[in-house]
């Protein structure tokens, strides 16, 4: 399986709570929604088209809980909603227990970065992971990410948890695609130079 994040990023680096201002107030962060105002028809074509790409999600804890609190009971035709309760869900946590009450979710075992090489290193589909900033920074740090999409935002918050932690580890990326939307996002994927 492939490995590839998505995440939402301002110019210095800011992946916290783009979706809502509600969203993720840790550490005294007033700016969340950030990312809302820069959505437009390019940005939810191009996310739709990666979303009904086959594949399993891996989620940290708080993200999963996140996304469970909304997208089950939305029924308003909405898309992701099928799609994400479809897609099998695997959650890296030391703190639920099984079962988890979103369906076709599974709860890791053990050392997350650990159970997710595991994964990874059987054959199957994409393995996509949509925020949960902790759970990239581990994977980052142990070199199990082979893919990055990140929609770069023009807008600098100057505050706030970055993607990439300053204890990282070094990892050669290589752009093969980017699109620009109507309101400057720029939507980069990145792969991993081989080794």
């Amino acid at each position: 399986m492939r490995i590839v994040v998505t995440s939402n990023v301002t110019l210095d680096g800011v992946a916290q709570a783009p979706g809502r201002p509600d969203e993720d107030p840790r550490g005294g962060f007033s700016h969340g929604g950030w990312a809302l105002p820069y959505t437009d028809h390019v940005m939810g074509a191009v996310m739709g088209r990666r979303m009904a790409e086959e594949g399993s999600l891996l989620l940290g804890r708080r993200t999963y809980e996140d996304l469970f609190g909304y997208w089950p009971e939305q029924n308003d035709g909405n898309p992701f909603t099928e799609v994400l309760n479809r897609t099998h869900k695997y959650v890296a946590s030391r703190t639920p227990s099984q079962p988890l009450p979103w369906v076709n979710s599974t709860l890791l075992d053990g050392d997350a970065v650990e159970a997710v090489a595991g994964l990874r290193a059987q054959p199957g589909p994409t393995l996509g992971v949509i925020g949960s900033l902790d759970l990239v920074r581990q994977l980052a740090r142990r070199d199990v990410i082979d893919e990055y999409v990140l929609l770069i935002h023009p807008l600098v918050l100057g505050t706030g948890s970055r993607l990439f932690a300053d204890d990282g580890a070094s990892c050669p990326l290589r752009l093969t695609d980017s699109v620009t939307t109507t309101t400057g996002v720029v939507i980069a994927t990145y792969q991993r130079e081989a080794r």
